[in-house]
């Protein structure tokens, strides 16, 4: 027998970790649906996704044939040089979920890359009307957008200066419109579009290229839900000053009941929106930016718009992607994210009235957060230097549970716990959750407050 080229093993990606955090981290071994299996025997319900990405589960028999096929006929072709079906499939199902104005598309590997794609496309629009002075970008405080180099810079994170600064072209970051001790959504609303204002007065309209928002938010804000006033008064802005709109939805498309949080308010539409997460949903690296045909033909009538990276729409990925979207059309995943996450904020409301340490439930359908509170009477923030977050994941996994929380802002904004499991949980599961994160919650609330 030849001998082996390679001998012992390798490392996992958590070898860069700190020891703390990777020497605690489960090796899971298999996954089915939304449970997966760690090398102990344990089973774990995967409550945010993986996070917020394996939007139909594991193991999809529909979605692996489809790439099995895929890869028999046509495994990869560049997208600069040619074109292949898989491609026009794909968008053709993507043009139509996201509807009139958004109905082109241009594929990504993923959320970073489709962020600063969206930003790409709208400054080679800027440039073809001699609006060159069109670059600033304006984001809200806190949020997320990305792990790329361009992505960290219009994050709201107060790390970004310190760690990233240097190698970064940061974004001008306006409040997020945090409804939790906000005297109301409406004020909080107020007091964002107010900085918004004061934002592109100081700029210069003419000089503002974008405002990107995650118009439900991510880890970063725990899942805030805006008052409905703040995207319109955001949309008229945009539209007196000639700034474009962008959505990230990379978290929570197909999420909230509709195929986009954009299509919840047809008066507060945006001219681009982002997606990735649960458009690949695990099965392959996959990324979309929304756009206007008019965009697209305006670029190719002029100065176009030829930008990929390698694995832009790859044929594996577009097929695995296609697939994605069958599922979750025909097992009409949409209306059961809306069905599930009703039981499962209903659940946790239970929750919060028995739990003292949970101090908001919110969310939109099957995505969801509970804040929690160090000082339940008055609703105040864990210090600086905890991280309860930290410790609940692992008391989850105690209790069948693998949960996810990542402490955005040292905590400055809060500490919450996001519940966003795949679109195809059962109401049985979704029970599950509910019951052992209430166990989960007591101990941790035992264990950190005493």
């Amino acid at each position: 027998m030849t001998e082996r080229w390679w001998s012992g093993a390798g490392n996992t990606q958590d070898a860069f970790f700190p020891r703390t955090a990777s020497a605690a981290m489960p090796t899971i071994v298999s996954g089915r649906g939304a449970v997966l299996v760690d090398d102990r025997g344990r089973e774990l319900i995967d409550v945010c996704s993986g996070p917020f990405l394996t939007s139909i589960g594991q193991g999809d028999e529909r979605v692996l044939q489809a790439m099995l096929a895929q890869g028999r006929t046509l495994t990869y072709t560049y997208s600069r040089s040619t074109r292949h079906r898989s491609n026009a499939e794909l968008t053709a199902r993507l043009g139509h979920l996201g509807g009139p104005g958004l109905d082109c598309v241009h594929l990504t590997s993923g959320g970073s890359e489709a962020n600063e794609m969206a930003l790409k496309l709208l400054r080679a629009r800027a440039v073809a009307r001699k609006e060159v002075e069109r670059t600033r970008i304006i984001t809200l405080m806190p949020g997320y957008h990305g792990a790329t180099v361009q992505t960290l810079g219009i994050n709201g994170d107060v790390g970004v200066s310190a760690l990233w600064g240097p190698l970064t072209v940061e974004a001008e970051r306006i409040p997020a419109p945090l409804t939790f001790r906000a005297p109301s959504p409406l004020a909080a609303a107020d007091a964002s579009v107010d900085a918004l204002l004061a934002a592109i007065e100081r700029i210069g309209p003419e000089r503002v290229l974008a405002v990107m928002i995650e118009p439900i938010g991510g880890q970063a804000s725990g899942v805030n839900v805006p008052d409905p006033s703040f995207a319109r008064r955001i949309r008229r802005i945009c539209d007196r000053t000639g700034i474009a709109l962008v959505f990230d939805e990379v978290v929570t498309a197909f999420r909230t009941g509709a195929a986009l949080v954009a299509h919840h308010d047809p008066s507060a539409m945006p001219d681009l929106v982002t997606l990735a997460k649960g458009l690949g949903a695990g099965y392959a690296p996959l990324g979309a930016v929304l756009a206007p045909q008019s965009l697209a033909d305006e670029l190719a009538d002029s100065i176009g718009f030829v930008v990929s990276h390698s694995y832009d729409a790859c044929p594996m990925a577009c097929a695995a992607g296609r697939a994605v979207l069958d599922v979750i059309v025909e097992d009409d995943l949409i209306a059961n994210a809306a069905r599930i996450g009703a039981v499962l904020r209903h659940g946790l409301e239970e929750i919060a009235a028995e739990v003292s340490m949970v101090g908001d439930v919110r969310g939109r359908g099957a995505l969801l957060a509970i804040e929690l509170v160090a000082e339940p009477a008055t609703n105040a923030k864990f210090a600086a230097e905890a991280d309860p977050g930290a410790r609940i994941v692992q008391i989850g996994l105690e209790h069948g549970l693998l949960l996810y929380s990542r402490r955005q802002n040292g905590g400055r904004f809060g500490d919450w716990l996001l519940v966003a499991p795949p679109l195809n949980v059962t109401d049985e599961l979704a029970s599950s959750i509910v019951e052992r994160l209430r166990s989960v919650l007591l101990t941790a609330q035992r264990e950190l407050l005493g």
